[in-house]
Protein backbone atom coordinates (compact mmCIF):
# COMPACT_ATOMS: atom_id res chain seq x y z
CA UNK A 1 0.00 0.00 0.00
CA UNK A 2 2.80 2.43 0.92
CA UNK A 3 4.61 1.71 -2.35
CA UNK A 4 1.40 2.38 -4.26
CA UNK A 5 0.99 5.73 -2.45
CA UNK A 6 4.70 6.56 -2.87
CA UNK A 7 5.21 6.79 0.91
CA UNK A 8 8.27 5.59 2.83
CA UNK A 9 8.60 3.27 5.79
CA UNK A 10 11.70 2.05 7.66
CA UNK A 11 13.28 -1.07 6.10
CA UNK A 12 11.68 -4.12 7.66
CA UNK A 13 11.06 -7.84 7.58
CA UNK A 14 9.12 -10.63 9.28
CA UNK A 15 10.80 -13.68 10.82
CA UNK A 16 9.43 -16.94 12.21
CA UNK A 17 12.79 -18.17 13.44
CA UNK A 18 16.15 -16.81 14.59
CA UNK A 19 18.02 -17.75 11.40
CA UNK A 20 15.62 -15.69 9.26
CA UNK A 21 15.75 -12.83 11.78
CA UNK A 22 19.56 -12.83 11.66
CA UNK A 23 19.52 -12.56 7.87
CA UNK A 24 16.92 -9.73 7.90
CA UNK A 25 18.77 -7.77 10.62
CA UNK A 26 22.09 -8.04 8.76
CA UNK A 27 20.42 -6.83 5.55
CA UNK A 28 18.77 -3.86 7.32
CA UNK A 29 21.80 -3.07 9.51
CA UNK A 30 21.89 -2.67 13.30
CA UNK A 31 20.33 -1.26 15.42
CA UNK A 32 16.90 -2.73 14.67
CA UNK A 33 13.58 -2.52 16.48
CA UNK A 34 12.09 -5.94 17.19
CA UNK A 35 8.63 -6.82 18.44
CA UNK A 36 6.27 -9.80 18.68
CA UNK A 37 3.04 -9.84 16.65
CA UNK A 38 -0.25 -8.55 18.10
CA UNK A 39 0.93 -6.69 21.18
CA UNK A 40 -0.23 -3.39 22.66
CA UNK A 41 1.73 -0.87 24.69
CA UNK A 42 5.01 -1.96 23.10
CA UNK A 43 4.99 -5.19 25.13
CA UNK A 44 8.37 -6.93 24.65
CA UNK A 45 9.49 -4.41 22.04
CA UNK A 46 13.22 -3.77 22.08
CA UNK A 47 16.02 -2.00 20.24
CA UNK A 48 18.78 -4.54 19.58
CA UNK A 49 22.31 -3.60 18.60
CA UNK A 50 23.95 -6.90 17.64
CA UNK A 51 23.38 -10.58 16.83
CA UNK A 52 23.93 -11.68 20.45
CA UNK A 53 21.11 -9.38 21.67
CA UNK A 54 18.87 -10.55 18.82
CA UNK A 55 19.34 -14.19 19.84
CA UNK A 56 18.56 -13.37 23.49
CA UNK A 57 15.47 -11.45 22.39
CA UNK A 58 13.98 -14.37 20.48
CA UNK A 59 13.55 -16.35 23.71
CA UNK A 60 11.40 -13.49 25.13
CA UNK A 61 9.37 -12.95 21.93
CA UNK A 62 8.47 -16.61 21.67
CA UNK A 63 7.06 -16.53 25.21
CA UNK A 64 4.99 -13.40 24.51
CA UNK A 65 3.56 -14.44 21.12
CA UNK A 66 4.56 -18.10 20.53
CA UNK A 67 2.52 -18.85 17.38
CA UNK A 68 3.27 -15.69 15.42
CA UNK A 69 6.29 -14.11 13.70
CA UNK A 70 8.60 -11.39 15.04
CA UNK A 71 8.57 -8.01 13.27
CA UNK A 72 11.96 -6.44 12.55
CA UNK A 73 12.31 -2.76 11.59
CA UNK A 74 15.17 -0.40 10.91
CA UNK A 75 15.52 1.77 14.04
CA UNK A 76 15.29 5.48 13.23
CA UNK A 77 18.15 6.92 15.33
CA UNK A 78 18.07 10.58 16.40
CA UNK A 79 14.71 11.00 14.65
CA UNK A 80 11.72 13.20 15.43
CA UNK A 81 8.48 11.32 16.04
CA UNK A 82 4.94 12.61 15.53
CA UNK A 83 1.44 11.32 16.21
CA UNK A 84 -1.50 12.29 14.01
CA UNK A 85 -5.17 11.73 14.80
CA UNK A 86 -7.57 12.18 11.90
CA UNK A 87 -11.29 11.85 11.07
CA UNK A 88 -12.48 10.48 7.75
CA UNK A 89 -15.93 9.82 6.30
CA UNK A 90 -14.63 7.78 3.34
CA UNK A 91 -14.53 10.81 1.02
CA UNK A 92 -13.05 13.61 3.07
CA UNK A 93 -10.38 13.59 5.80
CA UNK A 94 -9.85 16.23 8.48
CA UNK A 95 -6.72 16.30 10.63
CA UNK A 96 -7.77 16.22 14.29
CA UNK A 97 -4.32 17.12 15.57
CA UNK A 98 -0.58 16.77 14.87
CA UNK A 99 1.48 16.07 17.99
CA UNK A 100 5.26 16.38 18.12
CA UNK A 101 6.94 14.07 20.61
CA UNK A 102 9.44 15.68 22.98
CA UNK A 103 11.54 12.52 23.28
CA UNK A 104 13.23 11.08 20.20
CA UNK A 105 11.88 8.12 18.20
CA UNK A 106 12.32 4.86 20.10
CA UNK A 107 10.50 6.01 23.25
CA UNK A 108 6.98 4.54 23.28
CA UNK A 109 4.39 7.13 22.24
CA UNK A 110 2.48 6.49 25.47
CA UNK A 111 5.54 7.47 27.54
CA UNK A 112 6.81 10.43 25.53
CA UNK A 113 5.66 13.95 26.29
CA UNK A 114 4.09 15.54 23.22
CA UNK A 115 3.14 19.02 22.06
CA UNK A 116 0.17 20.18 19.97
CA UNK A 117 0.60 22.01 17.62
CA UNK A 118 4.17 20.94 16.60
CA UNK A 119 6.85 23.41 17.70
CA UNK A 120 9.96 22.57 15.63
CA UNK A 121 8.78 20.77 12.48
CA UNK A 122 9.12 22.58 9.14
CA UNK A 123 6.07 23.61 7.12
CA UNK A 124 7.30 21.33 4.32
CA UNK A 125 7.15 18.28 6.59
CA UNK A 126 3.79 19.34 8.06
CA UNK A 127 2.36 19.47 4.52
CA UNK A 128 3.87 16.05 3.73
CA UNK A 129 2.28 14.63 6.90
CA UNK A 130 -1.14 16.01 5.95
CA UNK A 131 -0.85 14.64 2.40
CA UNK A 132 0.19 11.18 3.68
CA UNK A 133 -2.64 11.12 6.25
CA UNK A 134 -5.30 11.91 3.65
CA UNK A 135 -3.87 9.38 1.17
CA UNK A 136 -3.79 6.60 3.78
CA UNK A 137 -7.32 7.34 5.03
CA UNK A 138 -8.66 7.18 1.47
CA UNK A 139 -6.77 4.00 0.59
CA UNK A 140 -7.90 2.26 3.79
CA UNK A 141 -11.46 3.59 3.32
CA UNK A 142 -11.53 4.77 6.93
CA UNK A 143 -14.92 5.84 8.29
CA UNK A 144 -14.27 7.25 11.73
CA UNK A 145 -10.96 7.77 13.48
CA UNK A 146 -7.42 6.83 12.53
CA UNK A 147 -4.01 7.34 14.13
CA UNK A 148 -0.66 7.47 12.34
CA UNK A 149 2.83 7.63 13.81
CA UNK A 150 5.47 9.34 11.67
CA UNK A 151 9.24 9.61 12.01
CA UNK A 152 11.54 12.22 10.46
CA UNK A 153 15.17 11.18 10.07
CA UNK A 154 17.72 13.11 8.00
CA UNK A 155 14.85 15.32 6.74
CA UNK A 156 12.98 12.31 5.29
CA UNK A 157 9.44 11.38 6.40
CA UNK A 158 8.71 7.76 7.34
CA UNK A 159 5.46 6.00 8.22
CA UNK A 160 6.07 4.03 11.43
CA UNK A 161 2.56 2.78 12.17
CA UNK A 162 -1.02 3.22 10.92
CA UNK A 163 -3.98 2.37 13.17
CA UNK A 164 -7.46 2.64 11.60
CA UNK A 165 -9.07 3.19 15.01
CA UNK A 166 -9.19 5.57 17.95
CA UNK A 167 -5.93 5.96 19.85
CA UNK A 168 -5.05 6.85 23.44
CA UNK A 169 -4.34 10.42 22.29
CA UNK A 170 -7.99 11.17 21.34
CA UNK A 171 -8.99 12.62 24.76
CA UNK A 172 -5.88 14.84 24.75
CA UNK A 173 -6.43 16.13 21.20
CA UNK A 174 -10.14 16.73 21.86
CA UNK A 175 -9.38 18.79 24.97
CA UNK A 176 -6.54 20.64 23.24
CA UNK A 177 -8.64 21.68 20.21
CA UNK A 178 -12.18 21.76 21.62
CA UNK A 179 -13.35 19.29 18.94
CA UNK A 180 -15.18 16.20 20.33
CA UNK A 181 -13.43 13.70 18.04
CA UNK A 182 -14.95 10.48 19.46
CA UNK A 183 -18.48 11.91 19.28
CA UNK A 184 -18.02 13.01 15.64
CA UNK A 185 -16.40 9.68 14.68
CA UNK A 186 -19.35 7.78 16.15
CA UNK A 187 -21.80 9.80 14.04
CA UNK A 188 -19.66 9.18 10.93
CA UNK A 189 -19.76 5.44 11.64
CA UNK A 190 -23.56 5.74 11.83
CA UNK A 191 -23.68 7.27 8.34
CA UNK A 192 -23.16 11.03 8.69
CA UNK A 193 -20.60 12.96 6.63
CA UNK A 194 -18.07 15.52 7.93
CA UNK A 195 -19.89 18.29 6.02
CA UNK A 196 -23.21 17.31 7.59
CA UNK A 197 -21.57 17.44 11.02
CA UNK A 198 -20.14 20.91 10.34
CA UNK A 199 -16.45 19.95 10.55
CA UNK A 200 -14.98 21.47 7.42
CA UNK A 201 -11.42 22.39 8.42
CA UNK A 202 -8.63 21.52 10.82
CA UNK A 203 -8.59 23.40 14.15
CA UNK A 204 -5.09 24.67 14.94
CA UNK A 205 -4.96 26.29 18.41
CA UNK A 206 -3.09 29.57 18.99
CA UNK A 207 -1.73 28.14 22.28
CA UNK A 208 0.30 25.06 23.20
CA UNK A 209 -1.02 21.89 24.82
CA UNK A 210 1.54 19.57 26.37
CA UNK A 211 0.72 15.97 27.24
CA UNK A 212 3.01 14.39 29.85
CA UNK A 213 3.09 10.77 30.95
CA UNK A 214 2.64 9.89 34.62
CA UNK A 215 5.08 7.13 35.50
CA UNK A 216 4.68 4.71 38.42
CA UNK A 217 8.36 4.38 39.39
CA UNK A 218 7.84 5.72 42.93
CA UNK A 219 5.56 2.72 43.61
CA UNK A 220 7.82 0.03 42.13
CA UNK A 221 11.28 0.16 43.65
CA UNK A 222 13.02 -2.26 41.26
CA UNK A 223 11.74 -0.94 37.92
CA UNK A 224 14.33 0.72 35.67
CA UNK A 225 13.09 4.33 35.19
CA UNK A 226 14.71 4.80 31.78
CA UNK A 227 12.17 5.07 28.95
CA UNK A 228 12.22 2.83 25.89
CA UNK A 229 9.99 1.08 23.34
CA UNK A 230 7.92 -0.73 25.99
CA UNK A 231 5.28 1.50 27.58
CA UNK A 232 5.58 2.07 31.34
CA UNK A 233 3.25 5.00 32.07
CA UNK A 234 0.03 4.56 34.01
CA UNK A 235 -1.61 7.91 33.31
CA UNK A 236 -1.39 11.27 31.56
CA UNK A 237 -1.71 14.96 32.41
CA UNK A 238 -1.76 18.08 30.25
CA UNK A 239 -0.72 21.70 30.52
CA UNK A 240 -1.93 24.62 28.35
CA UNK A 241 -0.39 28.04 27.79
CA UNK A 242 0.39 30.47 24.99
CA UNK A 243 4.06 30.04 25.95
CA UNK A 244 5.47 26.54 25.25
CA UNK A 245 7.84 26.60 28.24
CA UNK A 246 4.99 27.53 30.60
CA UNK A 247 2.72 24.83 29.12
CA UNK A 248 5.44 22.23 29.69
CA UNK A 249 6.00 23.49 33.25
CA UNK A 250 2.27 23.09 33.98
CA UNK A 251 2.33 19.53 32.62
CA UNK A 252 5.33 18.75 34.86
CA UNK A 253 3.43 20.06 37.88
CA UNK A 254 0.53 17.77 36.98
CA UNK A 255 2.94 14.83 36.83
CA UNK A 256 4.37 15.83 40.26
CA UNK A 257 7.70 17.08 38.90
CA UNK A 258 8.27 20.43 40.61
CA UNK A 259 10.87 22.19 38.49
CA UNK A 260 13.34 24.42 40.37
CA UNK A 261 14.07 28.04 39.40
CA UNK A 262 17.44 28.11 41.20
CA UNK A 263 19.99 25.86 42.89
CA UNK A 264 22.26 23.07 41.65
CA UNK A 265 21.80 21.02 38.50
CA UNK A 266 23.67 17.73 38.15
CA UNK A 267 24.70 16.97 34.55
CA UNK A 268 26.27 13.64 33.54
CA UNK A 269 25.94 12.45 29.96
CA UNK A 270 27.42 9.77 27.72
CA UNK A 271 29.99 10.89 25.15
CA UNK A 272 27.53 10.86 22.24
CA UNK A 273 25.37 13.44 24.08
CA UNK A 274 28.11 15.88 25.13
CA UNK A 275 27.77 18.23 22.15
CA UNK A 276 23.97 18.26 22.57
CA UNK A 277 24.20 19.14 26.25
CA UNK A 278 26.64 22.04 25.76
CA UNK A 279 24.06 24.77 24.91
CA UNK A 280 21.91 23.54 27.82
CA UNK A 281 24.82 23.82 30.24
CA UNK A 282 25.38 27.40 29.01
CA UNK A 283 21.69 28.17 29.50
CA UNK A 284 21.62 26.78 33.05
CA UNK A 285 24.78 28.69 33.88
CA UNK A 286 23.21 31.86 32.46
CA UNK A 287 20.06 31.27 34.54
CA UNK A 288 22.14 31.28 37.72
CA UNK A 289 22.32 27.54 38.40
CA UNK A 290 25.47 25.93 39.75
CA UNK A 291 26.43 22.96 37.59
CA UNK A 292 27.65 19.77 39.28
CA UNK A 293 29.18 17.03 37.13
CA UNK A 294 31.20 13.84 37.11
CA UNK A 295 34.84 14.13 35.96
CA UNK A 296 34.28 13.35 32.25
CA UNK A 297 31.50 15.90 31.80
CA UNK A 298 33.44 18.43 33.95
CA UNK A 299 36.50 18.23 31.66
CA UNK A 300 34.30 18.65 28.57
CA UNK A 301 32.53 21.71 30.00
CA UNK A 302 35.83 23.20 31.19
CA UNK A 303 37.26 22.83 27.68
CA UNK A 304 34.24 24.84 26.49
CA UNK A 305 34.73 27.52 29.18
CA UNK A 306 31.79 26.49 31.39
CA UNK A 307 32.53 26.15 35.10
CA UNK A 308 31.23 23.19 37.13
CA UNK A 309 31.84 21.41 40.42
CA UNK A 310 33.01 17.78 40.39
CA UNK A 311 31.00 15.21 42.32
CA UNK A 312 32.06 11.56 42.53
CA UNK A 313 30.39 8.79 40.57
CA UNK A 314 28.53 6.22 42.68
CA UNK A 315 31.16 3.57 41.92
CA UNK A 316 34.10 5.77 43.03
CA UNK A 317 33.37 5.93 46.77
CA UNK A 318 31.78 8.52 49.04
CA UNK A 319 30.67 11.26 49.30
CA UNK A 320 29.14 10.83 45.84
CA UNK A 321 26.18 12.01 43.78
CA UNK A 322 23.74 9.89 45.84
CA UNK A 323 24.91 11.60 49.03
CA UNK A 324 24.45 15.00 47.35
CA UNK A 325 20.85 14.08 46.41
CA UNK A 326 20.07 12.81 49.92
CA UNK A 327 21.54 15.98 51.46
CA UNK A 328 19.29 18.20 49.30
CA UNK A 329 22.31 19.62 47.42
CA UNK A 330 20.83 18.79 43.98
CA UNK A 331 17.63 20.37 42.63
CA UNK A 332 17.63 18.88 39.10
CA UNK A 333 19.28 15.87 37.41
CA UNK A 334 20.12 15.53 33.71
CA UNK A 335 21.63 12.08 33.25
CA UNK A 336 21.70 10.25 29.92
CA UNK A 337 24.23 7.60 30.91
CA UNK A 338 21.71 4.89 31.72
CA UNK A 339 20.21 4.65 28.23
CA UNK A 340 19.52 1.86 25.75
CA UNK A 341 23.13 2.04 24.47
CA UNK A 342 24.36 -1.55 24.35
CA UNK A 343 28.02 -0.54 24.56
CA UNK A 344 27.93 1.10 27.98
CA UNK A 345 29.74 -0.77 30.74
CA UNK A 346 27.60 -2.55 33.34
CA UNK A 347 29.17 -0.31 36.03
CA UNK A 348 28.08 2.84 34.16
CA UNK A 349 24.57 1.44 33.69
CA UNK A 350 24.38 0.57 37.40
CA UNK A 351 25.51 4.09 38.37
CA UNK A 352 22.83 5.63 36.15
CA UNK A 353 20.17 3.32 37.55
CA UNK A 354 21.07 4.18 41.17
CA UNK A 355 21.04 7.93 40.44
CA UNK A 356 17.57 7.76 38.87
CA UNK A 357 16.16 5.61 41.67
CA UNK A 358 17.57 8.04 44.23
CA UNK A 359 16.05 11.02 42.34
CA UNK A 360 12.63 9.31 42.41
CA UNK A 361 12.90 8.50 46.12
CA UNK A 362 13.78 12.09 47.06
CA UNK A 363 11.41 13.65 44.49
CA UNK A 364 14.12 15.40 42.45
CA UNK A 365 13.00 16.22 38.87
CA UNK A 366 15.14 14.52 36.24
CA UNK A 367 15.59 13.90 32.51
CA UNK A 368 17.15 10.83 30.90
CA UNK A 369 17.15 12.20 27.33
CA UNK A 370 18.73 15.35 25.91
CA UNK A 371 15.40 16.29 24.28
CA UNK A 372 13.64 16.06 27.64
CA UNK A 373 16.43 18.14 29.20
CA UNK A 374 15.99 20.86 26.52
CA UNK A 375 12.29 21.15 27.27
CA UNK A 376 12.90 21.28 31.05
CA UNK A 377 15.38 24.10 30.44
CA UNK A 378 12.77 25.94 28.37
CA UNK A 379 10.18 25.48 31.13
CA UNK A 380 12.52 26.81 33.84
CA UNK A 381 13.27 29.90 31.71
CA UNK A 382 9.51 30.52 31.51
CA UNK A 383 9.12 30.07 35.28
CA UNK A 384 11.95 32.54 35.97
CA UNK A 385 10.27 35.18 33.80
CA UNK A 386 6.81 35.10 35.39
CA UNK A 387 4.50 33.05 37.59
CA UNK A 388 2.15 30.59 35.90
CA UNK A 389 -1.27 31.92 34.88
CA UNK A 390 -4.44 29.83 34.97
CA UNK A 391 -7.64 30.05 32.94
CA UNK A 392 -10.42 27.63 31.99
CA UNK A 393 -10.14 25.30 29.03
CA UNK A 394 -13.32 26.93 27.63
CA UNK A 395 -11.51 30.30 27.61
CA UNK A 396 -8.63 28.73 25.68
CA UNK A 397 -11.07 27.25 23.14
CA UNK A 398 -12.86 30.59 22.79
CA UNK A 399 -9.57 32.44 22.28
CA UNK A 400 -10.04 34.64 25.32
Amino acid sequence: MLKKLNLSQPDNGIANDFKTAEKIANNIGFPVMVRPSFVLGGRAMKIVYNIKELKEYFNVAVLVSPDYPVLIDQFLEDAFELDVDALSDGNKTIIGGIMEHVEEAGIHSGDSACVLPPYSISEKHINEIKHATRALAKELNVKGLMNIQFGIMNKKLYIIEVNPRASRTIPFVSKATGVPLAKIATKIMLGKSLDELGLTKEVIPNYYSVKEAVLPFNRFSNVNPVLGPEMKSTGEVMGLDVDLGAAFAKAQLGAEQNLPVSGNVFISVQDSDKDKILPLARDFHGMGFTIMTTTGTHMFLKKNLISSKIVKKVSLGRPNILDAVKNNEIQLILNTRNTRNAFLSSKTKQDGYKIMRCAIKFKIPYATTTDGAKMICRAIKALQKKSLQVKTIQDYHAGI
